[in-house]
């Protein structure tokens, strides 16, 4: 009997990753079923016959909603693709209701590739948590997930057609299906008569759990942020046997398995992204803890389904996003993955290396490449003539930087592992539009749109008055800023637009060339926009992200600074009409600005900032503070006094009595991540100050604050302070 294993669990860090690779062999077994408020301050007067109540007035107003903000976030953005036909790309789609506060999603089916105009929309419901197409082309696998408000049900089910060839109810078998890009599975073996796919173990209980409460209450470490629910991630194989009469499988030819170690190892292991190789050999990611409990990497796992496993990684490597290559005769030959080295900054270049399938030689493909996905698209593989093709999931079109021609950002949704793709792409000023690619009988590369954003007349006559171009900062080599104007503030007599600068967060991300909904609304609003991709920033090189290390709060800092000058000398802004607006480790930045250079800035807006690194013990990333400020960090680190102030000394609230600029704070409650203690130490320093500062406190939301509410609040509220303070120099 599969005897079921669920104490092999632990917390993953969203940025770092540590991947190694088992093998398992499958034994057959028989499965048994048995409008926020606004806060104002208040003074309490005493006079000579009476005590009245004043209530002084507060900065922040609200001026009313954006319609192009809100046309602009609800626009479709395309998420993921397949192919479902011989001739029939699917892409799904999310969309933001701002009249229901949700995320819906929806699919649109295009029939007849290349030679059609034609296509069909679904609004997907809320039940179908995943859905996959296998191999042929001629099943569907759907997770789908069903609640009344008092009990939810799950249930896997396969899709021959219009014809449903297998369900089973999964309820009482694991908790929720995993569909995030850290632990998501859903593959079809070969033959198509198995599934793999990731869910929540359910938690150990039995008869005697009134005699003993403690399995209850015991410690599990989860995810982190944003996967705290995730803390027993499983790999469910299920198997059906086809009905000969073309009905469905009945409950006693399918079969459920939790795949787990057969010996369990001292460090438990959770797993996640498996992929089919054959029927009886898959590939996935495991989980390890470190020795403290924590989890600060994703082994990269080859797993045989009897569960006797084979590491394929070393130690010291963080491996990602395992990818099968078959040949014509659908034999696999090569393994491929992403891969980092353990420990160091979070988020880095990555390596892309391959394993052959038949010698067991691994190989370093392509050494510290730029990918600024987590994971490899599900089908990366293009085949022309006699090569073949891996392609990532998001590249900027290099070839479109001459003057005149569209900043576009492509990225890569889907392969029908031949010669056609599809891809999604946009420019600060452009939304997304769909297009399939695709290689002819003579190897030319042809394109055609398959979908383009419906706009309002007012919306499209908006966009054309916006301008982007990419400004190099050549005191501070490579860095650069991504500039987005309105032409007809910009052109207009008397002051410049007040500039917003908008460093982003990491350090080790990137602003991109993407169209985002917030900074073309924020433009259209007369502000011209300067996002500055600082040093260590992603896209410069391996370098460039080690260059930073040790100097965050110093370089990054001068960085930005040296960006608000450059576009002062070339006229595109001017001193005295600047402010700033960060999140994360924007909001770091932003704090040390206005610290270090307290009159450049006229007002600032931080969403979610670190500003005491010292105090981030509590972050589901501790070791972040440790390596980003260049100090060595082990499963048993402690906060010595000399750690300490070398971190105060590196944080932005060493410098808050320099601070003269008006603050306006955006805080997740639930943020794990910068946590909301870092806000509230500047709110309350700053308060004790008696500088100007407001806070936005919004329940339930995490780090990114991307909630459809939050998201739309927090937009108008830094549209109002700016709006409010932005013109007034600093006290």
């Amino acid at each position: 009997m599969f005897m079921f294993s669920h104490h092999l669990f632990k917390r993953v860090n969203l940025f770092s990753t540590n991947l190694r690779f088992f093998r398992w062999q499958w034994t057959r077994v028989k499965h048994t079923y048995h409008h926020p408020q606004l806060i104002s301050e208040q003074s309490f007067v005493k006079r000579q016959n009476h005590t009245s109540i004043t209530t002084n007035v507060s900065l922040l107003q609200h001026t009313g909603p954006s319609t192009l903000y809100t046309e602009f976030a609800e626009l479709p953005l395309p998420v993921s693709a397949d192919f479902v036909g011989v001739d029939v790309a699917r892409v799904t789609y999310s969309v933001r209701d701002h009249e229901r506060n949700t995320i819906q999603s929806l699919t649109k089916t295009f029939p007849g590739g290349i030679t059609s105009d034609h296509h069909t929309t679904s609004h997907d419901s809320s039940e179908v948590k995943a859905f996959t197409t296998s191999p042929s082309k001629s099943r569907q696998a759907i997770l789908r997930e069903i609640s009344n408000g008092t009990s939810t049900k799950r249930f896997v089910e396969i899709w021959a057609g219009t014809q449903i060839e297998a369900s089973l109810d999964v309820t009482k078998y694991h908790d929720a299906f995993h569909t995030d890009n850290f632990t998501f599975s859903l593959s079809f073996s070969p033959s198509e008569t198995s599934l793999l796919y990731t869910a929540e173990a359910n938690i150990n209980s039995d008869d005697n759990a009134l005699d003993d409460p403690y399995p209850k209450f015991r410690y599990t470490p989860h995810f982190g942020e944003p996967s705290r629910a995730k803390k027993r991630s499983t790999i469910f194989l299920f198997r059906w046997t086809r009905s000969t009469a073309f009905t469905r499988t009945a409950k006693q030819d399918m079969l459920l398995v939790a795949l787990s170690l057969a010996q369990p190892t001292q460090v438990p292991v959770l797993f996640g992204q498996a992929t089919f190789a054959t029927e009886d050999v898959i590939y996935a990611s495991g989980h390890e803890h470190t020795k403290d409990g924590r989890l600060l990497g994703e082994p990269l796992l080859v797993l045989r389904i009897s569960c006797n496993a084979l590491k394929l990684t070393p130690s010291d490597r963080s491996c990602r996003s395992p990818r099968v290559l078959y040949n014509d005769s659908q034999t696999p030959t090569k393994l491929f993955w992403f891969s980092n080295p353990v420990g160091g900054p979070h988020a880095s270049c990555v390596s892309l290396e391959s394993c052959d399938l038949t010698t067991g030689a691994n190989k370093v493909l392509v050494n510290t490449v730029y990918i600024p996905n987590y994971n490899m698209p599900s089908s990366p593989f293009l085949r022309r003539r006699d090569r073949i093709y891996i392609n990532q999931e998001q590249f900027p079109d290099e070839t479109k930087m001459r003057d005149g021609e569209p900043l576009y950002s492509w990225d890569l949704l889907a392969t029908d592992d031949k010669t056609r793709f599809i891809c999604s792409r946009s420019t600060p000023t452009t939304p997304y539009e769909v297009l399939l690619g695709y290689f002819d009988h003579h190897d030319n590369l042809n394109w055609k749109v398959l979908d383009q954003p419906t706009l309002s007349f007012a919306a499209e006559n908006a966009l054309r008055d916006l301008t982007a171009s990419i400004i190099p900062i050549g005191a501070r080599p490579p860095t650069e800023t991504l500039v987005i104007q309105s032409k007809k503030a910009s052109t207009r007599s008397g002051p410049k637009p007040i500039c917003v600068t908008l460093p982003h967060g990491g350090p080790h991300v990137s602003s991109t060339t993407s169209f985002y909904p917030a900074t073309a609304a924020l433009a259209l609003e007369g502000y011209t926009l300067s996002l500055p991709n600082y040093t260590g920033s992603l896209g410069f090189g391996e370098k460039y992200i080690q260059k930073l290390l040790g100097h965050c709060g110093t370089m990054d800092v001068q960085d930005v600074v040296e960006s608000v000058n450059e576009l002062i000398r070339l006229g595109i802004s001017e001193h005295g009409r600047q402010v700033i607006q960060g999140g994360s480790h924007g909001g770091f930045l932003a704090a040390h600005l206005i610290g270090q250079y307290p009159t450049l800035f006229n007002a600032a807006v931080m969403r979610n900032p670190v500003t005491s690194v010292g105090e981030l013990g509590a972050s589901d990333i501790p070791d972040w503070a440790y390596a980003e400020f260049g100090l060595q960090f082990t499963p048993d680190s402690l906060m010595t006094p000399a750690i300490f102030q070398k971190m105060f000394e590196a944080s932005p609230i060493a410098h808050v009595d320099s601070i003269r600029a008006p603050v306006l704070l955006l805080i997740g409650e639930d943020d794990l991540r910068a946590v909301p203690a870092q806000g509230l130490r500047l709110y309350h320093a700053l308060k004790g100050k008696k500088r100007r500062v407001e806070m936005l406190w919004f329940k339930g939301e995490t780090h990114p604050l991307d909630g459809v509410e939050a998201a739309r609040v927090s937009w108008e509220a830094g549209r109002d302070w700016f709006k409010k303070l932005g013109q007034s120099p600093a006290d």
